[in-house]
This record gives structure tokens, sequence and C-alpha cells, in this order.
């Protein structure tokens, strides 16, 4: 698949008003100047964790051959300078061999740089969805935006952030397996329901060698979560009739050896009293006849 360049990325923040010093970077498309790529350094705010090593020595092929077309942008700090936008750029040019690579230096705040390479990159679909739900969350938190201020920057439903960000709730292993594309989205969101991690992990796993489709998890999941009650009931239910058998019979045996009617009241943890009743003082002697008789 061939990337885009950064003009569609920037469209989008002229759009989502970042300074307009940007449509005259992407109109110009001029260096400033080149910089050593040892001066360079990367975007510590950098949402794209990961980059595809083979799509790296594929750029470093075609920059060797015609070098690099679009500009970096960076902004000075310090001695250095931190890329804005272009890193993929960057570390392919340092594959490629080059010394120096073409610039355009900007003056842009920490929060306007999280934004363009934000962006940027999805504009361009380099992303995965942790990532993505990772720099919404960089943004709201160390900039104290709201989710609405989000979606409007990256032209997003504010539905669309909530649910991106609900993926961070997801267990570790299970974020690594979507950004490993070894589940979708859609199967992760799924997964969302199962709240015991351990389980989650297992279902996803399960998901991963099975092929299941989004609908046979959220089939799965129900089937996990709903019966679990209903298995318990069931349990109980069938302990307590178990029990009611077995008190049953020994207030039979009780009136067979008697002669009289037994009453065996059960309490908690099996605990209880038994009753036996008499009607008259000759049958109370004989009761007490037959316990004599027991010692």
């Amino acid at each position: 698949m061939v990337k885009k360049g950064l003009g569609k990325g920037i469209e989008s923040l002229i759009q989502s008003q970042i300074p307009e010093a940007i449509e005259e970077t992407a109109r110009e498309n001029q260096p400033d100047t080149y910089l050593k790529v040892t001066m360079i350094d990367p975007n510590r705010r950098q949402p794209r964790k990961n980059f595809d090593e083979n799509a790296m020595e594929e750029l470093a092929d075609s920059i060797k051959k015609y070098g690099i077309i679009q500009p970096l942008v960076v902004r000075k700090q310090g001695e250095r300078y931190e890329i804005i936008a272009g890193e993929r750029r960057w570390r392919a040019a340092k594959i490629a061999g080059l010394r120096e690579v073409p610039v355009i230096i900007r003056n842009y705040t920490d929060q306007e740089i999280m934004e363009i390479s934000l962006i940027e990159n999805i504009q361009r679909e380099n992303l995965n969805p942790i990532e993505e739900a990772m720099a919404y969350q960089m943004l709201i938190q160390e900039f104290h935006l709201k989710q609405e201020d989000v979606a409007a920057r990256v032209s997003k439903s504010r539905v669309f952030i909530t649910n991106t960000m609900r993926l961070l709730k997801l267990d570790e292993r299970v974020q690594n397996m979507l950004a490993e594309t070894m589940i979708t989205s859609g199967h992760a969101r799924a997964l969302l329901a199962i709240e015991d991690h351990d389980l989650q992990y297992e279902t996803a796993m399960k998901v991963y060698d099975e092929g299941l489709s989004v609908r046979d998890v959220e089939k799965l999941v129900k089937k996990q979560n709903a019966p679990k009650e209903d298995s318990e009931e069931k349990k109980s239910d069938s302990r307590a009739e178990q029990y009611r058998v077995i008190y049953e019979n020994a207030e039979n045996k009780l009136k067979s050896i008697m002669g009289t009617k037994v009453n065996i009241k059960n309490k908690k943890d099996n605990q209880g009293k038994i009753e036996i009743e008499y009607y008259s003082l000759e049958e109370l002697e004989r009761i007490m006849e037959l316990f004599e008789r027991i010692q």
C-alpha cells in the first residue's frame, strides 16, 4: 500500500484549528534547511510505537533512489531538534545511510505537536487501535481536553473516541493481541463484557485459534456470563433437594421405630432439632422405655 503524504493530515489539522502556519508549510513544501540526522530526536509523544520493518526497508530503498521528497517538520529543543511530523522518513533515512535530511522548522506547543502526530498517523492508518486509544487518553489527561474536544480535532464522533478508549480496559495481553492484529477491534469490544481478565485472555486466544467471528464471540461471551448464575442456582437447588430427601428418609425411619409422629427441623449448617409427639402419659412412658432399651 502506498503511504499518503503529510498533506492530508495537515488539512485535517487546519479544519481542527491548528495554527495557520501549517497550511503555509503544506503549500510551500520547501525545506528551511538541512539537518544532520544525529541532531534530530524522535517525538517523545509520538502515538505510534511500532514501525513495520519491511515497510521501513522499502521506504529506505525509495529514499536511496529518489531522496526525501517531503521534508520533516521539526522544532528546536535547546541545541537539538525534535520531530513534529516525519519520524518514519527520519528512521528510513538513517537506514538508507543519509547524513542530512530536509526539514521545516516550526514552533509548536506540546499539545499542537501531539495533535499533529496523532492526526498524521490516523490519516495514514499507521496506528493500531491501542496506540490510537492511548493517544486520545494522553490528549485528555495531559492537556485537559474533553472527549468532545478530541473528537473535533481528529474529525471523529465522540462515541468513536469513547469506544476506542474503552479498549484500554482490556487485559494487557488482550491489548497486545489487538495491537498485533491477532484479533479485531470488534472482537475486543465484545471481550470487554468479560470482567475476569484471565478468562478474557483465554477467550481471546480461543477467538484467535479457532478464527471466530465477532458474532461468535458475542454469543460465547453471553453464554459464559449468563449461564454462570443459572449453574450456581442449579447446584444450590440440587443440594437442597438432596438434603430434603435425607431428612425425609430419617423422619420416616424414626416414625417406624417410635411408632409416632416425628419431625426433623433442619437449620443452617445441617443443625436442627428432632420433635417426637406423644398423645398420652402411657405413650410417653412407652417412648421412654424405647430409649432405655437403647442404652
